[in-house]
């Protein structure tokens, strides 16, 4: 680990915030976030005030050398719980007179059952203090990595809470809060409400409902004001910087009630977060900003800031699970740009989704009132289709592989957090070229775009993003090689015999099936219920804090 790496191991293991770390040490939150991610060193003052508050060396917290604290430690109170205990002035006199040297005299010796007595004594009282010793260094030392004693006591007095899990849709999708979900659900779709048959087997479950044509950023935002039940706050500098609103709706009543609370024995209620399509992003986005906040909005906004941007809440995330997410862009948008077909695409998501009859009958909402944007007018469609071709506050900018490469750049793992992914393809390859074509399962709809994504390669100079051949499998939608793992990230194979990580991508196997197989387009009511009960019992099987 390197310095900053020991500075949030320690903070983490000491129970502390970086508010409250910053309170402690005199400095900023934001002095210690930049600490932590290596991008600042303290100074020496701060560093040797951070070893005293640990318990650590200098030589650990600066160097990573190892740290004999607790060692001296035990023998030092051993030593003074000895010292404490009184002996009478003859035993204390052939004390003094054992460890002379040999110009003295030597006094006759004591009887044989004041000798016995005498030495009888001190190892007893040395075994009581080893131990006594022993559990005084457990006490203090084993609550830290487990959150502390209150957390530590509720492990061993209450069972452990369930984490629910919140389902986010992706782009042109929607949640249980649209009207059209009572006639076609996002998830579950033909195969019915899977929601409601995950609650039929007492798994915990909500779905969000953000703007489905809304950036990532917008997305998360409004992501976050679901969870907490409050008005959507999207940043001051953002807003400014893309010339909307600050704010948007208020939600009066929390999609998971108690998120982020304690229990009275001190479990953390977190939850897991599970996107399908462009939610993946937003999930994903949603975590980066829980732990590590925006300084951007925190100086823009100052004391007004969301607290969303203030950071250090990741530990609220239990998991991030994404299906067919677009983690580094989708070919689509270069194969819409290539031959100007955003009309046709749009038209593509919109029937993908199975909403082209009710675009414009209100049964979708889509969360655009920050743009001036309402719902259910002749009118949206159009003002989307000109969001769509200009701007990159956007959802279809940031699908374009340019576009999720910047995304990328302000998305970071957070180490606490369980990272998942699915990918799924519909195409093999074609035995004419090395071209993907789509099997005969492929949904009617996404043919044709499976076709040209399975086609489309830009490696030219001028190319935004080399696109070669590993980009041609694809789901109909998005390509495999995106799906998988955000480029920037290490991505490891997930078997069953896997040994899971925080703070580590672990990819399944890629499954057969279109963009819409996952969410039970294909119409197969036990296999769509089978994978999301399955991954369930992964994720809740996994270690906790």
């Amino acid at each position: 680990m390197n310095l900053g790496e020991r500075i949030l191991d320690l903070r983490k293991k000491s129970g502390l915030s970086q508010e409250e770390l910053a309170e402690k040490l005199g400095v900023s939150r934001q002095s210690v976030s930049k600490w932590e991610t290596g991008n600042v060193m303290p100074d020496i003052d701060k560093a040797v005030a951070m070893c005293e508050l640990f318990g650590v060396t200098t030589d650990y917290l600066l160097k990573g050398k190892a740290d004999h604290a607790s060692a001296v430690y035990n023998d030092v109170l051993e030593e003074e719980i000895i010292g404490e205990i009184p002996c009478d002035e003859e035993d204390e006199a052939a004390e003094i007179h054992a460890d002379s040297t040999e110009t003295h005299d030597v006094k006759p010796p004591l009887h044989e059952e004041e000798k016995d007595k005498k030495e009888e004594k001190p190892a007893y009282l040395k075994a009581i203090a080893g131990v006594l010793a022993v559990i005084l260094v457990f006490a203090i030392i084993l609550p830290i990595p487990l959150g502390g004693y209150k957390r530590l006591w509720a492990k061993f007095t209450e069972p452990p809470v369930a984490y629910p899990y919140v389902l986010v849709h992706g782009m042109g999708g929607w949640g249980e809060g649209a009207g059209i979900n009572s006639l076609s659900p996002y998830w579950g779709s033909v195969t019915g409400s899977l929601s409601a048959y995950l609650r039929s087997t007492d798994i915990k479950v909500a779905e969000a409902n953000v703007g489905p044509f809304s950036s990532a950023w917008d997305r998360a935002c409004e992501l976050y004001a679901q969870l907490t039940g409050m008005r959507v706050d999207y940043g001051e500098a953002h807003s400014k910087i893309h010339g909307h609103d600050r704010y948007g709706k208020t939600y009066t009543t929390k999609l998971v009630e108690g998120w982020g609370d304690e229990t009275e024995g001190g479990q953390l209620q977190k939850i897991n977060l599970i996107g399908h399509s462009f939610g993946g992003n937003t999930i994903r986005l949603l975590t980066s900003l829980l732990e590590y906040g925006s300084p951007e909005e925190q100086q823009a906004s100052g004391d007004e800031v969301s607290e969303l941007f203030t950071g250090g809440k990741g530990e609220y995330i239990n998991s991030v699970t994404t299906l067919c997410s677009p983690h580094n862009g989708s070919t689509l948008y270069y194969v819409v740009d290539r031959y100007n077909l955003i009309q046709t695409a749009l038209g593509v998501l919109y029937a993908a989704g199975g909403v082209t009859d009710v675009i414009e009958g209100g049964l979708i909402d889509f969360n655009l009132d920050h743009f001036g944007i309402q719902s259910g007018t002749s009118e949206t469609l159009s003002l989307i289709n000109q969001k769509f071709s200009t701007g990159t506050d956007n959802a279809f900018y940031d699908l374009s592989p340019h576009g999720a490469a910047e995304l990328n750049k302000t998305i970071k793992t957070v180490d606490s957090v369980y990272y998942f992914s699915y990918a799924y393809c519909t195409t093999d390859k074609s035995v004419l070229s090395n071209h993907q074509i789509p099997r005969k399962s492929t949904l009617l709809v996404l043919m044709p775009v499976a076709t040209l994504i399975g086609r489309y390669t830009n490696t030219s100079d001028s190319a935004a993003i080399k696109i070669d051949e590993s980009w041609l499998p694809n789901d109909g939608l998005v390509n495999v090689v995106s799906a998988q793992c955000p480029s920037d990230e290490e991505m490891f194979s997930y078997t069953a015999d896997t040994e899971i990580e925080r703070g580590r991508w672990y990819v399944f196997p890629t499954l057969e099936g279109d963009h819409g197989t996952v969410i039970g387009m294909n119409g197969n009511v036990q296999k769509t219920h089978s994978f999301y009960t399955d991954h369930m019992a992964i994720v809740d099987a996994l270690p906790r804090n």
